[in-house]
């Protein structure tokens, strides 16, 4: 039997297992089965690699990063921008991969227009190394939001005027904010000066 999962804390808003589940019935894989493997920190992770059968694994909030370290080897764009979010284990060898860079691209250029020239990038983890990534290939210049900003790259939330939000129309948020159960949450923005040209992008998928 191949295992597959996802590792990330906390798994309570996933739809990972049920999807990949309910995607091997569909499509009649056999002999695979996927989990969610919910480690309050990577020190468990040894015990999550010796899971018999572990074939693959894909990577969420927090340990886009730290898991770098665990890995034999990285695709390009992980070794560029520091973040992985999938892994494929073959033969005992664990090689990293992002897909966020091409989820995030396809679905950025479906809704992307001309005056979306500028971005604010919400947060300041792994998501958003794969966002900035993109941003930077695709020539948008952008400023990086942070709770805990680092000067001068990043910007506080207090720093960001109603000036400053109008004038970069493509804002994207990276932060778990407003994931379920908390969906009442949202980044600190002044929303008033949001406007009907701006495109809001949200990595949230639950809702």
């Amino acid at each position: 039997m191949k295992v597959y999962g996802l590792i990330g804390y906390p798994l309570t808003h996933s739809f990972s297992q049920r999807y990949f589940s309910e995607k091997f019935s569909q499509e009649n894989i056999q002999g695979c089965t996927y989990q969610n493997f919910s480690i309050p920190s990577m020190e468990e992770f040894p015990t999550v690699l010796a899971t018999p059968g572990l074939s693959g694994l894909n990577v969420t909030i927090p340990y886009k990063e730290t898991v770098i370290p665990f890995l034999d080897k990285t695709d390009k764009v992980v070794k560029e921008i520091g973040a992985c979010n999938c892994i494929r284990i073959e033969d005992g060898i664990k090689t990293g991969y992002n897909t966020d860079v091409i989820g995030f691209e396809r679905s950025l250029l479906s809704g992307l227009q001309i005056h979306h020239d500028k971005a604010l990038v919400l947060g300041t983890g792994g998501a958003a190394k794969a966002v900035k990534w993109v941003l930077k290939k695709r020539g948008i210049p952008f400023i990086s939001v942070s709770r805990r900003p680092e000067p001068p790259e990043t910007l506080s939330y207090a720093q960001l005027t109603q000036d400053l939000i109008a004038s970069h129309r493509l804002i994207i948020n990276t932060t778990p904010l407003g994931m379920y159960p908390r969906v009442e949450e949202c980044p600190p923005i002044d929303f008033n000066a949001v406007e009907s040209n701006h495109f809001l992008f949200d990595l949230i998928y639950n809702p």
